[in-house]
């Protein structure tokens, strides 16, 4: 995806109606940001001349508004899909054809390395990647077959249908029985997911010096001890930090300093994944950087205007509240200002906070609620043990072997 591309639009955008043929493809795709007079966004899929792909524009401005998905979704789907239906044209391939012909595709996927900046270019996509790719060209021919932009048949060569005999019993539904689901055929062998990629307390400290402005520590600090992800941070207005011990002059009456996370559509793009509201209590780092960056802020009158935490202080247009791509640019530079090995992203932050949570015996269920899981499943990953718990586990039964070595020892004499 081209981050060149935000700066246009919708009226930088032929309409739909341009293109006779929505299954017509056009030689070259990629992802797109339009911007609705509302100020509402969403991603599609255009061609080289910004004319947009009708199907996949179709799709992906349901999922947007029709199914009420985050944008940040859409810009996921319109990058994937935009790869998909580029290899459909780059290999004259109708998107019958493609669906006919997906083994040649994840083939392409197994073997091309990844060119976009991060911690896995040079290398393939991994088989969770490939698998979210291949999820969402699935859901892009569902709704295509729906609308009649595809014949429908071609959800034949995409599922399977299978029955549940093989299921766990408490898997089953109650009544006795076969069920029968449709099951993709086209997957990726994945082994067991490792502890995600946490950023070390080193290289957070590290971040914390290389930044040279208290708003920036403060959004270190902030991510490193609440676990926010990076929409949810820059997604934070003023009105919810509730910073004081006592909030009820506001309305509230969660004791203690805390915030507010709250999914909202804002204008930078940003925004809480979970629908549901949480509350996060808020600790004396937390408080005393964001005194300072508040100091910091009153030098810019313009910001005032603003009720986003987070704006642009340094660059313009000041007082804007700041976006997910100059944030990512802001870690990697810091990255290399402080020498590190390997460039830090936001995310890893959140998974630093996850896993000294999950490490330091906090019940899972309190981490899903301090991360904003939906499934427990998603926050279990951090409760599997490191290689330090697991030396130390090995380490505990050389020493119970020596115990008892000692213990017998001292029977015999």
């Amino acid at each position: 995806m081209r981050e060149t591309a935000g700066r246009h639009t919708v009226s930088h955008v032929r309409d739909c109606s341009e293109v006779s043929d929505p299954g017509e493809l056009p030689p070259a795709c990629q992802a797109f940001r339009i911007v609705l007079p509302d100020g509402r966004a969403y991603w599609t899929v255009v061609d080289g001349q910004y004319v947009k792909v009708v199907a996949a524009d179709r799709f992906l401005f349901d999922l947007r508004f029709g199914r009420d998905r985050a944008e940040s979704t859409t810009r996921m789907y319109a990058g994937e899909l935009a790869r998909f239906l580029s290899w459909c044209s780059q290999t004259g391939r109708s998107l019958e054809d493609g669906a006919d012909h997906l083994s040649r595709f994840v083939l392409l996927l197994r073997t091309t390395p990844t060119t976009r900046p991060g911690s896995g270019q040079g290398r393939p996509p991994g088989a969770a990647r490939i698998n979210h790719v291949l999820a969402v060209v699935r859901e892009f021919f569902k709704h295509a077959a729906a609308g009649r932009a595809v014949d429908g048949r071609v959800l034949a060569v995409l599922y399977e249908v299978a029955d549940d005999r093989h299921l766990p019993a408490e898997l089953r539904p109650e009544g006795g029985g076969l069920r029968y689901r449709a099951r993709p055929r086209h997957k990726v062998r994945a082994g067991r997911a490792g502890r995600p990629d946490a950023a070390t307390q080193a290289e957070w400290e590290a971040l914390l010096e290389a930044a040279s402005s208290w708003r920036d520590r403060f959004m270190l600090v902030l991510l490193r001890f609440e676990g926010l992800r990076i929409g949810e941070a820059l997604g934070l207005r003023r009105s919810d930090l509730h910073f004081a011990d006592s909030s009820t002059q506001a309305g509230c009456r969660v004791p203690g300093p805390h915030l507010h996370v709250v999914h909202r559509d804002n204008p930078n793009g940003a925004s809480a994944k979970s629908r549901d509201p949480r509350v996060l209590p808020a600790g004396a780092w937390v408080l005393a950087y964001y005194d300072r960056y508040l100091q910091e802020r009153l030098a810019c009158p313009v910001a005032d205007g603003c009720d986003f935490v987070f704006v642009n202080l340094f660059h313009r247009p000041l007082g804007a509240p700041m976006t997910a791509s100059a944030v990512r640019q802001a870690f990697a530079a810091w990255s290399r200002r402080a020498g590190l090995e390997r460039p830090v992203h936001p995310h890893m932050l959140r998974h630093s906070a996850a896993g000294e949570m999950a490490g330091a015996g906090t019940p899972i269920d309190v981490v899903q609620a301090v991360l904003g899981h939906r499934s427990i499943t998603s926050t279990q990953v951090y409760a599997r043990p490191g290689l330090d718990r697991m030396r130390d586990a090995v380490e505990a039964v050389e020493a119970v072997s020596r115990q008892r070595r000692s213990s017998r020892g001292e029977e015999g004499s």
